[in-house]
């Protein structure tokens, strides 16, 4: 099967993906959303036209709420981000956003209102990665108990390292692509970003069980002197099909949810695009070689 032969070659393209996603969250940062950090979210439609981003941070500045950004949404909206605002505060920034440049009343719709208090935040964003964490783990222990009888050429508990291996390369791509996306386009990293990451590392983990598991098989039925690498590239023969149309069928629906759906979950949906893209590639072009290159390293040392 080619993707065990030219493994190598598949390495070095996720070794590129992933020092580039680390790359960019190491100069750019991951933009943290009011989940995380505290503050105030305001999202709201206009009923005609919509006025400049300009006329919006003039009306907001006559309000005296401190720091905030206005940013357009959609055809009419606008996604106003502030710091932590009472009901007071709020009711004096839609008064100011509902008149226009001339002091006119305008019709404009409140979408979304939502108020995170800071510590409150950073406890969110302390218990999401402890949750990712913890899957982890979690994933480690299932896939070593799973293939306990799996001994020869490859340990089981190597089974669940290489698990690992892929799960991190399909956490870091998407965390890269959203540290790019909050540097030239407002992207932030929220609870549904958390989310979406669990989805990602639950899809991505099913893939590549699905995989391990008929190399499991195979080497029950292996013919006398057949090689561990012919193995691995048959079984992934056997799932490479089910693999992309599985994957293709959830990357149809994400993209048709991306254009139909609300602006609300458009970050959400980009970010398990980048992901379940990111993870059916580990699953077939990472993971299952890597058994390869262990069952090689092993042998080096034995002789």
């Amino acid at each position: 099967m080619f993707v065990v032969l030219y493994r190598k070659w598949f390495y070095a393209v996720s070794a590129l993906l992933v020092i580039a996603s680390v790359a960019a969250m190491a100069v750019w940062g991951l933009r943290y959303g009011i989940d995380f950090t505290g503050g105030s979210l305001i999202e709201l439609e206009y009923a005609n036209a919509r006025p400049t981003v300009e006329v919006v941070q003039k009306q907001i500045g006559t309000t005296d709420i401190g720091a905030f950004s206005a940013r357009e949404s959609g055809d009419k909206g606008f996604i106003i981000r502030t710091k932590h605002l009472t009901q007071e505060q709020h009711d004096v920034v839609i008064a100011a956003l509902a008149k226009d440049a001339d002091g006119k009343v305008v019709g404009v719709e409140e979408k979304r209102f939502d108020s995170v208090g800071p510590l409150l935040g950073q406890e969110a964003a302390r218990k999401a990665w402890v949750s990712i964490a913890l899957v982890l783990l979690a994933i480690v222990a299932f896939i070593t108990y799973a293939f306990r009888q799996v001994s020869e050429p490859v340990s089981s508990w190597k089974y669940g390292i290489i698990a690992i291996i892929a799960l991190a390369h399909d956490v870091i791509i998407p965390a890269g692509a959203f540290a790019y996306l909050g540097q030239y386009y407002g992207y932030e990293v929220d609870t549904l970003f958390i989310t979406a990451l669990l989805v990602i590392l639950g899809f991505s983990i099913h893939d590549t069980i699905v995989v391990f598991d008929r190399v499991r098989e195979n080497l029950k039925h292996r013919s006398s002197g057949e090689q561990f690498e012919h193995i691995v590239g048959k079984s992934i023969g056997q799932t490479f099909v089910r693999s992309i149309n599985t994957s293709m069928t959830v990357l149809i629906s994400l993209i048709i949810l991306y254009f139909v759906g609300s602006e609300a979950t458009k970050h959400f949906v980009v970010a398990l695009l980048v992901g379940i893209t990111a993870g059916t590639y580990s699953s077939i072009f990472l993971g299952s070689p890597l058994l390869v290159t262990f069952e090689k390293m092993q042998e080096k040392k034995g002789r």
